[in-house]
């Protein structure tokens, strides 16, 4: 099945041609393609094994698998046509359907992919994934040291060596974590990693920490402790120049800085210095020129942001509690699935480094278990109508969250697939919010330094799961109100459901089809929704499709697209229209409605899904020529207007104006057999279904 699904992933993404690049982090798939233009993402939203997909700027795509994706890429990159993939030699393969009106993209179009840049930068911070598994992995190991020690099953640090030494464990985690981003970020600025991590090394080495030492560099050295920070600031002369020193163990900012300015003088020399001694000189300089800015320059400046953007939020902490215990909360279900959040864990990070404890991961967790609670939600709903592909995906989202504090699964899988879900999360949200921000004054936390805070707070990095309470001070405050916001989501989603009336109506349909049991309509339902279920549970079986557009009709070989000729998006026709307007070729319910007008994916009440793919690259003109008459999730008829086209235009700007049609699922059925070679009207039989 991983096998299959590989190779079903590659076909979707454009064919192992389009690929330029694969990585990976802890949930995703991370292609750079030839062509973003190439990618059949309806297809890969309903792919078995697949949670999403998601646009990025430029030729960049994600596809979610969940925490399956090392085995998946794996599978990927062994398979015969993926060869040479690294070295970047994908060539242009056929065009195939882009569906821009998927849910999970539509939400990431509101922010990305309009200013490129900016784009580009929260990639760029996303990116350092890839050690998102270590720091899950040292999380547990620091909630389950913390909850043994405080039920007394071991003794503490100074009697246990063996603490000592599972404590180095997760401690080598964090404190190497800014050389773990240095190859990271410098990987993907496309730098040599070794390079970008030993610079940020050589900050960290016990020489120049020893420069710290105001005792032994006495009268070179100077040291002095910050009031507002609570920290000691040091710093002293090398070459006669004054330098600021810090302790860099721990820092997610200044390696990030540093590889950002690595990448501009790195990519700068290769220009100027001959191919022959690249290899030694680029570098010999890179390492001398970064490594003396990051140590006067880049280092005390990345500190000095974070530690004022921590000292500015622990303000808005301590002074406006309940404002700062809510928004969290609020933010973060809009920050996760636009990639947003990086940030804020960076942050979490600084302000352990920092302030020795951090305050925002308390909040944050009050969203992860209303995020948890509304996908318990789903699985009961589930489990009760007898659904087994959702019970699947949900019982599996539910134990990343709860074991893990993985978000990811529940979001793409579910969440930002039936966008009610959000509506009652957010519920869940703001009463957890106020719970932690009401009992988090009332009760405060004290931290190691005995000092008294506002709120829940922590001194390690966790992922907010079941596991990790005990990380957090005041750890019933934190209990509770992760409890509460768990509770209220799952109740929500239990009592109102979280599928809107054509969504249940489509899951009937397809339990049908599938031979499964079909859920029935809760008796309090609205009457739409009961008669599209009794109307679902009656419809006549799909047997012909119609032409979506006067003209002559021709065989998929014949259409001009070899993606489409493969057969790869399933058996078809092409038309050569006639008539400027384009139409329903069945009657059902719009998946996908491209916003550039070329594509329009409907399913019909007996599951057959149906893609019209209007011209060739056309998806190319921005809209230019179409104007689209309808909207996603609308149900349509059979003749109903979808776009009217001037394909005078699309002519003029070079493109085909041959209209695709194909049945996705063909192969699900037992034929498809095409009508070609004849003139038609739109709405004339032009494909026989044969179940």
């Amino acid at each position: 099945m991983a096998a299959s699904t590989a190779s079903q992933i590659i076909e979707a993404i454009g064919g192992a041609g389009n690929v330029k690049s694969l990585t990976h982090c802890a949930t995703r798939l991370r292609f750079e393609l030839v062509d973003a233009g190439k990618v059949d993402q309806h297809r890969l939203e309903t792919m078995k094994g697949v949670l999403g997909a998601v646009p990025q700027s430029g030729d960049r795509y994600q596809v979610v698998i969940g925490g399956a994706v090392a085995t998946m890429y794996e599978n990927i990159m062994h398979l015969p046509e993926m060869a040479g993939v690294d070295a970047g030699k994908g060539a242009v393969a056929g065009d195939k359907a882009q569906s821009d009106a998927d849910v999970k993209a539509a939400e990431r179009a509101k922010v990305r992919g309009k200013v490129a840049w900016m784009d580009s930068f929260f990639e760029y911070l996303s990116d350092s994934c890839p050690i998102l598994g270590v720091l899950l992995g040292a999380s547990i190991i620091i909630a389950l040291i913390n909850l043994c020690i405080s039920i007394g099953i071991v003794p503490g640090e100074e009697a246990n060596t063996s603490l000592v030494f599972i404590k180095a464990i997760w401690k080598g985690v964090f404190y190497f974590l800014p050389i773990m981003i240095a190859y990271n970020a410098s990987k993907k600025l496309k730098v040599d990693p070794w390079l970008g991590g030993s610079i940020m090394a050589a900050l960290m080495t016990p020489q120049f920490a020893d420069l710290m030492d105001s005792e032994k560099w006495k009268g070179v050295t100077t040291c002095v402790k910050s009031a507002t920070l609570g920290t000691t600031s040091c710093s002293t002369k090398v070459f006669g120049i004054p330098m600021l020193l810090n302790d860099y163990s721990g820092n997610v900012f200044v390696p990030l800085l540093m590889a950002a300015v690595l990448a501009l003088v790195y990519h700068g020399l290769k220009k100027i210095i001959p191919d022959s001694v690249q290899i030694v000189f680029v570098p010999f300089f890179s390492m001398i020129i970064v490594g003396a800015l990051t140590a006067f320059l880049i280092g005390p400046l990345g500190i000095l942001a974070g530690n004022w953007l921590g000292v500015g939020l622990a303000w808005l902490n301590g002074h406006a509690p309940f404002i700062f215990a809510i928004l969290i909360p609020m933010l973060y279900p809009f920050l996760v699935p636009l990639g947003l959040h990086w940030p804020l864990n960076a942050l979490m990070l600084m302000n352990i480094q920092s302030l020795g404890y951090d305050f925002i991961q308390g909040p944050m967790g009050v969203w992860n278990f209303a995020c948890f609670g509304a996908t318990a939600g789903v699985l009961f709903i589930s489990i009760r109508d007898k659904n087994k592909d959702m019970r699947q995906t949900s019982l599996g989202a539910l134990a990343a969250g709860l074991l893990g504090g993985v978000s990811e699964p529940s979001l793409y899988g579910i969440h930002l697939r039936y966008k009610l879900i959000y509506k009652r999360m957010l519920v869940g949200c703001f009463a957890g919010g106020v719970v932690i921000a009401v009992l988090g004054w009332l009760f405060p936390s004290v931290t190691a330094a005995g000092e008294s805070v506002r709120g829940v707070t922590t001194n390690a990095f966790a992922f907010t799961s079941l596991l990790t309470i005990p990380v957090f001070s005041q750890m019933w405050v934190y209990a509770v109100s992760i409890a509460v916001s768990f509770i209220v989501s799952m109740v929500l989603i239990i009592m109102l459901d979280y599928r809107t009336p054509e969504q249940k109506a489509e899951m009937n349909a397809a339990s049908e089809s599938d031979g499964t049991a079909v859920e029935t309509a809760p008796a309090d339902a609205a009457p739409v929704a009961t008669a599209t279920a009794t109307a679902t549970a009656t419809a006549v079986r799909t047997t012909t499709v119609g032409a979506p557009v006067a003209g002559h009709v021709v065989s998929l070989d014949d259409a001009g697209d070899p993606v489409f000729a493969s057969r790869a998006l399933g058996e078809g026709v092409g038309i050569q229209p006639t008539d400027s307007t384009v139409v329903a070729p069945v009657s059902g319910v719009l998946q996908t409605v491209a916003e550039t007008g070329h594509a329009f994916g409907l399913k019909t009440d007996d599951g057959i899904e149906v893609l019209v793919h209007v011209g060739i690259d056309t998806v190319k003109m921005n809209g230019e020529g179409f104007h689209v008459a309808v909207s996603a999730n609308q149900r349509v008829n059979a003749g109903d207007t979808l776009v009217t086209v001037d394909f005078d235009k699309v002519k003029e700007a070079g493109y085909s104006t041959t209209t695709l049609m194909t049945v996705l699922n063909t192969a699900a059925l037992a034929g498809v057999t095409p009508k070609t070679g004849v003139d038609v009207q739109a709405g004339q039989e032009v494909l026989d279904i044969q179940r």
